[in-house]
């Protein structure tokens, strides 16, 4: 009845953590008195192609002190580069490898085809034991890791940054100008009180096995990876994804950036960075000069504030609302372009970690979540990365309601009721902007820490965008948000 009991708890244990999700390999075993202080090897196939390995192993017995360690070696076994890849011990119960990023205890490293195996280690098995042993594999697990925060919300992040593994630096400990750790970087945005941030490192996904070891321990920060793919016609952050990418943007296997964007593959997102930037010497391919006849339906955002540029010639703004007046749907998002960890104020030397901070409505946590946000349009800027200011832009017509990023159906002299909400702007100004153009300026009284101000629109039967900004006393862009979309009623 006992071992009964614990296979009971184990099956329990191993649906609660894939219910619904068939491994491609299932590995089981029993573990008997005779398995005290040896080694056993578990064989599984790799076919070919397979980018990612994820294992997650439970035994029972622990009850009496069955102790079982795990490592993993590939088709070298111990010898060859494809021979030893980690051994976790009886630390970890799930573990991920790939070519750019593996779990703790394990390395990355080229998936190679054919034989690997578990590699069981039996620190202790009292002579009596009869227990068993699972182990499930699964090839290219694409799945999110559980969500940081499983409640809807507005959070707070930082979309573009650098650190060691690009072009950051910061002083060591002897004050000499040196590569910035990883953690330098998401330490600064923990104390910024972000809730995620991505790292951009230039045209490298080698930050991905750092930010994989420092999750656990920022559990309260979402780590994104990205890279911002660097070229001599423009920059461009691709967020969300760990593949290989060809970034030789005028070689003859990358001709354009078209040839580039197919590789994303509707992946992740992408987010033309700091398009109005000189592109000479001061700033090699910094500024956006991709021709016309890029498919910009495979770009997601815009980085419209980049550090401290809103109210500079180097804005990104008026790039952004010309594509929003050509009829692409660009959401508009802010990055620090942080190089330095260690700063901590924003000026024409660069900028602190979280200025700006891009503010996006998610459903949870996550990073499928607040990749969806931004895709979805339902995302402002907070331009001074303050931890308090905050805005909603919604909008009502007949009985259907729209928010940032979302279209509202308006008939030729029909009436819509925008609203704005916005949260510690007190003594700021609202602009109301259609298709690019300023109608109307309205103070926000101080007082109350929320303020609700309404504006009404009629519509002439076109297509038109209709977005609000919050400027602060001095003139200073506070908070810019997303449009929403006015069309004609479907006929």
């Amino acid at each position: 009845m006992q071992r009964l009991v614990a296979l009971l708890g184990l099956l329990l244990c191993c649906l609660s953590l894939r219910a619904g999700e068939a491994p491609d390999r299932i590995l089981q075993g029993s573990i008997r008195g005779g398995d005290h202080q040896s080694y056993r090897l578990l064989p599984f196939e790799v076919p070919a192609g397979t980018g990612r390995i994820t294992v997650e192993f439970e035994y029972s017995g622990r009850e009496r002190r069955t102790t079982v360690d795990l490592g993993l070696l590939g088709p070298d076994g111990f010898r060859g580069r494809d021979g030893f890849r980690g051994w976790s011990g009886g630390n970890k119960q799930r573990f991920t490898v790939s070519a750019t990023d593996a779990t703790p205890s394990y390395l990355p490293g080229p998936i190679t085809p054919g034989t690997w195996s578990l590699l069981l280690g039996f620190p202790n098995v009292r002579a009596d034991a009869d227990d068993r042993f699972t182990a499930r594999v699964w090839f290219d697990d694409t799945r999110a890791e559980a969500p940081l925060r499983g409640e809807a919300g507005w959070y707070r992040g930082d979309l573009h940054m650098h650190d060691a593994h690009s072009d950051g630096g910061c002083a060591s400990q002897a004050g000499t100008r040196v590569p910035c750790p990883l953690f330098l970087t998401a330490q600064a945005a923990a104390r910024r009180g972000l809730d995620f941030i991505a790292v951009t490192d230039h045209n490298t996904m080698s930050q991905a096995n750092g930010l994989r070891e420092l999750q656990p321990y920022f559990d309260r920060l979402l780590l994104m990876p990205g890279r911002e793919i660097t070229t001599f016609s423009g920059h461009a952050n691709w967020i969300g994804s760990i593949a290989s990418l060809d970034f030789r943007v005028g070689s003859a296997e990358v001709p354009d950036w078209n040839a580039v964007l197919a590789q994303t593959r509707g992946q992740g997102i992408v987010s033309i960075n700091h398009p109005i930037r000189p592109s000479g010497e001061a700033c090699m391919g910094c500024g956006w000069s991709a021709p016309d006849t890029t498919d910009l339906s495979r770009i997601q955002a815009v980085e419209v504030v980049n550090g401290a540029d809103a109210d500079s010639e180097w804005s990104g703004i008026p790039f952004w609302e010309r594509q929003l007046s050509a009829g692409h749907r660009l959401t508009a998002i802010g990055g620090s372009d942080n190089h330095d960890a260690l700063r901590e104020v924003t000026d024409a030397g660069g900028a602190a970690l979280g200025t700006p901070v891009t503010v996006v409505r998610a459903a949870e946590l996550s990073m499928p979540a607040i990749l969806d946000g931004i895709r979805q349009g339902q995302v402002f800027v907070d331009v001074q990365g303050s931890r308090d200011r905050a805005m909603t832009w919604e909008a009502e017509a007949g009985q259907v309601r729209a928010v940032m990023g979302q279209a509202l159906p308006v008939a030729a002299d029909g009436e819509a009721a925008f609203v704005l909400r916005a949260s510690a702007v007190g003594g700021a100004t609202v602009e109301l902007i259609v298709d690019g153009r300023i109608v109307e300026r309205r103070p926000i009284p101080t007082g109350a820490h929320e303020q609700v101000l309404r504006f009404t629109w009629r519509g002439d039967g076109a297509r038109h965008w209709v977005r609000a900004n919050v400027r602060g006393a001095d003139g200073r862009l506070w908070l810019l948000g997303n449009p929403i979309y006015v069309e004609p009623p479907a006929s």
